[in-house]
């Protein structure tokens, strides 16, 4: 069950859904780069992590490979991690710049599991929600396939 919410006026896209795996496996897959690489993405894109300091302060580098071939080079900074619970994150230019906070919400022995992205200005919202909610829906598929195997 996948969720969107696309809020122009606060300058934010939540996407949502609810993964059939306990919160510390969730976590897992994003805190264990060996994990993430195998999930972080659009369907069809791969990843190159160069650089993952999973702490507060720490730096997140990394390059997604389009199925096309493009590069898509990307740096994060990690600003909160509570494990289990939540990490949050700057995504910083040269394509989009945004905050992240990934939620890990126990229900049952599953996981909702939400990206919540606020950007800097309402017309990045206008401009790109029409792929980046399809996105997150598609990087949430290759979740759930994922975490089966952890």
């Amino acid at each position: 069950m996948s969720n969107a919410i696309v809020d122009i006026k606060n300058q934010t896209i939540i996407s949502t859904r609810v993964i059939d795996s306990p919160p510390h496996v969730v976590f897992k897959a994003f805190s264990d780069p060996e994990n993430l690489k195998h999930w972080w993405g659009p369907k069809e894109f791969t990843n190159t992590i160069e650089q993952f300091e999973f702490k507060p302060g720490g730096t997140w580098k990394f390059t997604m490979h389009g199925p096309d071939g493009t590069d898509y080079n990307n740096r994060s900074e990690f600003k909160e991690i509570i494990e289990g619970e939540k990490i949050v994150f700057i995504h910083h230019k040269p394509i989009h710049r945004f905050d992240m906070t990934l939620g890990f919400e126990p229900i049952d022995n599953k996981t909702k599991f939400s990206f919540t992205m606020t950007f800097e200005e309402k017309s990045e919202v206008e401009k790109i929600q029409q792929f980046v909610v399809p996105a997150n829906e598609e990087n949430f598929d290759r979740l759930e396939k994922f975490v089966i195997l952890i």
